[in-house]
């Protein structure tokens, strides 16, 4: 039987580490913060020092990234609307190296209704 997305999501996330707001609000700003929606998602803001790239192309992308680049072994916040996504992204980044990354559980949405800062992208 083949896998619809959300099986993807919960195998990925017996794969990965998920994190709280609280534990994810205590890593801004010391840790690298990854959002892997789409531009248009980030442009309607996005947490504090969140670089985007988007879950579509991060594995094309994240290598050549001035902010991940020699940083495999870096602390990664990552985190999209819901969980799903970031999910993924974090089982994509541990297959490309990375030993740091962690998903923001509950997403953006999550995030926002725990009180956590939303700022301009660049902001």
């Amino acid at each position: 039987m083949a896998m619809t997305a959300m099986d993807l999501v919960a195998e990925a996330k017996t794969h990965i580490r998920e994190v709280d707001a609280a534990t994810a609000r205590a890593m801004v700003g010391t840790a690298l913060v990854l959002d892997v929606r789409e531009p248009a998602e980030y442009g309607g803001g996005c947490l504090p020092g969140a670089v985007n790239i988007p879950r579509g192309v991060l594995e094309f992308q994240i290598g050549n990234h001035p902010a991940f680049q020699g940083k495999q072994g870096a602390e990664i916040l990552v985190y999209c609307l819901s969980g799903g996504r970031s999910a993924l992204a974090v089982e994509a980044l541990q297959k490309l190296g990375y030993t740091g990354p962690v998903s923001l559980a509950g997403g953006f949405k999550g995030w926002q209704e725990s009180g956590g800062a939303v700022v301009a992208p660049g902001g």
